[in-house]
């Protein structure tokens, strides 16, 4: 089971304040036992909202929102995609996350191709997703 796990953004990040050099050596000695366990997929820090934008949808109409955002507790700082076996896993893993009072961080499964599978009587649907998967991998490798 793939997770997407959210790290809430705070005051601080939506500054632009980085962490301390200690923090950020536990974030990398934390992301190392990640990699060394077989479960880090991706996982990325985010540049405060300042620096984003929002494309809202409309029917045909486009229109973009710049930065920043208001309501910080409600924006991405960064987030890590991990492969574990269970929900509880995820938990457990990111329990031992570096972090201290105040941050709060989101666990949401991903969907697999064979959670479409209702949707998807005859197949296409899950054989064109395993192509692009494999079409992305092949530019990864």
């Amino acid at each position: 089971m793939r997770f997407m796990v959210i790290v809430k953004a705070t005051e601080q990040s939506e500054a632009g304040i980085l962490p301390s050099p200690e923090i950020l050596a536990a974030m990398g000695k934390y992301n190392e036992e990640l990699v060394k366990a077989g479960v880090l997929l991706a996982g990325e820090g985010l540049h405060p909202s300042s620096k984003g934008v929002r494309v809202r949808f409309a029917g045909s109409t486009r229109t973009v929102i710049d930065g920043p955002f208001a309501e910080t507790k409600e924006l991405i700082a960064g987030f890590w995609l991990i492969q574990v076996t269970s929900t509880e896993e995820a938990i457990e893993w990111v329990k031992r996350a570096p972090f201290d009072g105040g941050t709060e961080i989101e666990i949401r499964p991903v969907f697999e191709t064979d959670d479409v599978a209702p949707s998807d009587p005859t197949g296409e649907i899950r054989a064109a997703e395993g192509r692009l998967r494999a079409q992305v991998a092949r530019k990864q490798s």
